[in-house]
């Protein structure tokens, strides 16, 4: 058994997207800033309606996966398939976007808390033309485990083993395998995870502090930072001074070349200039 030791530490950083809502951005703040499937982590968390109300308008995505997570507001999906998701306090959406999608998501609320998080996942080479897909996934959906060491764990994607049951969350059986686990420690709890060596690993904390790895040699993590972990089968965790809340999220490597150029992410730059013509004459998505 090998435990897991933060080998790096992302600082998120402020910055907008869509029609000008402010985030922070942890991956994908700066070019190649990958943890291989993962391209892109934002953090979305404010209570003044001038930082959402514009939202994301009508905007087109080819070649990965989004997955938006939100805990506290409303926004509404709906894209050119005709899918209509209510993005609530507590769901999340998971679309891949494949050959091609065109979707909006605007807020339903012109006041209170909007807070969530968006994640880009690549997609293989073999897979980036496949055909667009869409599953809203309600808060009900989302299986929530009692941790061992007390806390808790929604799993969102992947699954988890307490106490030798292994609970499946909602998405599974896609090519990287992703976890996507929101986990929620009370003071001085540690958090333990087992995963296949070979995979990716980070940790995104935006609640509290952590400590990160074999308790005699742990490094502390911020809040609002990605941790991105090393090799090992196990993850080992542990809230410091105060109750926590965190990301876990991880998968199988592609291990291809990534091209991104705004919402399009292919492996060359001819795949990602054909995507822009696509867009242009409004074959993006046949």
């Amino acid at each position: 058994m090998t435990i897991r030791t933060l080998q790096q530490v992302i600082q998120s950083m402020p910055t907008s997207d869509g029609a000008g809502v402010k985030l922070r951005r942890s991956l994908g703040s700066q070019r190649g800033l990958y943890v291989d499937p993962f391209l892109m982590l934002d953090e979305f968390s404010t209570d003044n309606p001038d930082d959402y109300i514009a939202g994301f308008p009508s905007h087109p995505h080819r070649g990965f996966e989004t997955v938006t997570y939100m805990l506290d507001g409303h926004l509404l999906h709906e894209d050119h398939l005709g899918n209509r998701g209510d993005l609530k306090s507590g769901g999340a959406q998971w679309m891949t976007a494949g050959r091609g999608i065109i979707h909006s998501e605007m807020p339903q609320q012109t006041e209170g808390r909007m807070r969530g998080f968006q994640l880009w996942v690549n997609l293989p080479a073999n897979e980036k033309m496949k055909p667009a897909w869409y599953r809203d996934i309600e808060p009900h959906e989302i299986p929530q485990v009692t941790l061992a060491d007390g806390g808790t764990a929604k799993i969102i994607a992947g699954s988890i083993n307490v106490a030798g049951v292994v609970t499946d969350g909602v998405i599974t059986g896609h090519t990287t395998d992703p976890q996507y686990i929101d986990v929620d420690l009370p003071n001085g709890s540690p958090f333990h995870y087992y995963i296949r060596d070979d995979y990716s690993a980070f940790i995104y904390l935006y609640e509290g502090k952590l400590l990160v790895g074999e308790p005699n040699i742990a490094r502390p993590l911020a809040t609002q930072c990605g941790g991105v972990l090393s090799a090992g089968d196990q993850i080992t965790v542990t809230a410091d001074n105060g109750p926590a809340r965190f990301l876990l999220i991880a998968g199988k490597p592609i291990k291809e070349p990534v091209m991104q150029y705004g919402p399009f992410v292919m492996n060359t730059r001819e795949e990602v200039e054909q995507a822009v013509r696509d867009y242009q004459n409004g074959t993006l998505t046949t």
